[in-house]
């Protein structure tokens, strides 16, 4: 155990040094993290042995939990009620474009089954929260026509529409799945996660107006109570957790709080560790000699999905609003992939076992 927690230890200090050298070079800190996590893997510098696809699961869909919350807690309401309709059209609409383009394209241009193609099109879909919340606040950039806003709430709103595309490709690749099972997984997905998002959300409000915490630092423990359960009650009925827990976030970052400003210097912490976290398991996980074998079929995903698929969808999306070409462009290649991507492949490649390995094709992709 010693062992294990000297590791730790160590893994955290280089991540803290690898955020502060990549701000200073220009590399993305969550790029760095990947890297380290690679070095220390089983092809890597450390040797460590770790193939443990539903364990990586299982502790990167947690991790996810807090980075959604705390997404939602982050996000400005009064400046995104503007950008909110456009948000949710790219983080709905949008996704489902990306997902069917690139499916279109992984069929026909790489031959692969359908099946596996629109699969690997819902992997893909989604932007990442962390990374644009990264980048959007530590650069502090000073965008026009709410653009930052835009970004916020769609790369934090996206992630349970992929989740649901994901789920409902899965369950087609099984053979376990109707049109009518779809439809019905759709329908509590949305239902669940938003119902049970507001209801949670008030909950918290109404108990928090009322406990006085008498001792400090209970106030963020009852928080990361909410964070778990936002999620976990929702999805035992089905229902959609990483939504509710993004609503959750959003009204209880928009509502007076006692201690607030402790709140969200606590909550920093927590998903600057989840962050660390997520994306070293992600890179230890992976087997670097894997990579050369997939490099074809993800170079030219991540190609047709930067070039054709983000700005065609795009563009769909925002053209009928009279969006400036400019802010377009900016939002079409501010659509990365990180995290989610890769935890959804993970669920994908347990569930289905697939031979074309398409945890590697995410990973490569990001």
């Amino acid at each position: 155990m010693n062992t294990y927690l000297l590791i730790t230890s160590i893994v955290i200090f280089l991540c803290i040094l690898l955020n502060r050298v990549s701000n200073r070079i220009g590399i993305p800190a969550l790029l760095a993290f990947i890297v380290l996590g690679m070095l220390f893997g089983s092809d890597g510098i450390m040797k460590i042995d770790f193939d443990n696809y539903a364990f990586a699961e299982q502790i990167c869909s947690t991790a996810l939990i807090f980075i959604m919350f705390y997404g939602g807690f982050g996000t400005n309401w009064q400046r995104a009620k503007a950008v909110a309709v456009k948000s949710v059209l790219l983080s709905t609409i949008g996704v489902i474009i990306t997902c069917f383009l690139t499916g279109l394209f992984c069929h026909f241009a790489l031959n692969m089954s359908w099946e596996i193609s629109f699969l690997l099109g819902a992997l893909i879909s989604s932007t990442d929260a962390a990374s644009v919340f990264s980048i959007l606040r530590s650069k502090k950039l000073n965008l026009k026509y709410n653009t930052a806003s835009l970004l916020e709430v769609e790369s934090g709103s996206n992630d349970p529409c992929a989740y649901m595309l994901t789920v409902a490709f899965i369950s087609i690749s099984q053979g376990s799945a109707s049109p009518g099972n779809i439809a019905i997984l759709i329908v509590k997905q949305l239902a669940f996660g938003i119902i049970f998002g507001v209801l949670i959300a008030k909950l918290s409000i109404m108990l928090l107006r009322y406990i006085r915490f008498k001792s400090a630092g209970f106030d963020a423990i009852f928080m990361v109570g909410i964070a778990i359960i936002s999620y976990a009650l929702p999805a035992y009925f089905d229902g959609n957790g990483f939504l509710s827990a993004y609503i959750v976030g959003i009204i209880l970052g928009n509502t007076e709080i006692e201690n607030k400003k402790n709140l969200v210097n606590f909550f920093d912490g927590i998903t600057g560790l989840m962050q660390m976290l997520i994306f070293f398991l992600l890179g230890l996980l992976s087997f670097p000699s894997k990579l050369p074998h997939v490099i074809v079929p993800a170079l030219l995903i991540f190609m047709w999905l930067t070039f054709v698929a983000r700005p065609l969808s795009v563009a769909l999306v925002l053209t009928p609003f009279r969006s400036k070409i400019k802010q377009q462009l900016l939002v079409s290649w501010s659509g990365l992939r990180g995290a989610a991507s890769i935890v959804f492949s993970i669920m994908a490649y347990t569930a289905t076992n697939d031979d074309l390995d398409t945890f590697h094709i995410i990973f490569m992709i990001v």
